[in-house]
């Protein structure tokens, strides 16, 4: 089976082309490539798949088999990778997922796309569509019990839910490790969800490392820079443009004030061709 390591901004997946392979349990398929000892390595898989409605359609499953509704780094991946290929020659591209249509604009270079503006659509702000068990009809800056731990949380969802907090200092020391499984997995949560830890530097500039769920700390994930506007913004913190500068680097974010979309724009890096040999699955 062949396969392709990609990354946006540090968030890497194994990509596989479905026009030509077939895979029969991407949710076993997945917790073997991820391991990062045994497998491949990533934070996950990322399958590329005909679309009845739109020009492409997109699965992807996080390593503990888990699939996710939406990610905003793998989308920008997916539009390199069928244009950079020859799967298609357009560079508007309209994107199936678990979570709607996305519209991608693709940025080539030299015949070989070297950055993607995703439209991320509207975020969903309404607390029991996100899902969260809490009783407002909006969680903005709400004061939760995590365990021993107290935080004022912000929750949106970019096609999957986020859980956004922003801290006043020491980012960088924070133990995202022990606190972030605890807030992805306490009952409010009935979906989980992805966490984001914030500290803005100024309207337009925020720093952030995010625990992602089903997986746990990435280099970066591309709806939770989003989220993480959206919440900036609410709660008068950040601009409607934004800078989300992750370990894996740096995302433009725009919440739009006309249409209410938010537009995601980053690299896309082809990191690594292969194939897995069949003994691979006899693990």
């Amino acid at each position: 089976m062949k396969f392709t390591k990609m990354h946006g901004t540090g968030n890497d997946y194994v990509y596989i082309d479905c026009f030509s392979e077939k895979v029969k349990c991407p949710e076993l398929l997945v917790r073997l490539i991820s391991d990062r000892h045994k497998g491949i390595g990533s934070d996950g898989l990322v399958l590329i798949m005909p679309s009845d409605t739109c020009d492409f359609r997109m699965r992807m499953f996080n390593p503990d088999g888990s699939e996710s509704g939406m990610c905003g780094n793998a989308s920008r991946c997916v539009g390199k990778y069928v244009y950079d290929k020859g799967l298609t020659t357009k560079t508007e591209i309209t994107l199936e997922t678990l979570s709607g249509v996305k519209n991608l604009s693709l940025f080539p270079e030299a015949g070989k796309v070297s950055g993607v503006c995703v439209d991320m659509g509207m975020p969903v702000l309404l607390s029991s569509a996100i899902p969260v068990l809490l009783e407002n009809e909006f969680i903005i800056n709400h004061p939760v019990y995590f365990g021993s731990s107290y935080f004022f949380i912000t929750c949106v969802s970019m096609g999957n839910p986020h859980t956004v907090i922003f801290l006043k200092r020491g980012l960088q020391d924070f133990s995202l490790e022990t606190v972030g499984r605890e807030i992805e997995t306490d009952p409010i949560f009935p979906e989980r969800t992805n966490v984001e830890f914030v500290e803005v530097l100024s309207p337009s500039l925020a720093r952030v490392r995010v625990w992602e769920r089903g997986t746990g700390e990435t280099q970066a994930c591309g709806t939770g820079a989003c989220a993480v506007l959206v919440a900036g913004v609410l709660n008068g913190r950040l601009g409607r443009k934004a800078r989300i500068s992750l370990p894996g680097g740096d995302l433009e974010t725009e919440w739009n004030e006309n249409d209410k979309h938010v537009y995601l724009t980053g690299d896309a890096i082809t990191v690594f061709e292969g194939e897995i040999n069949d003994d691979f699955f006899e693990q």
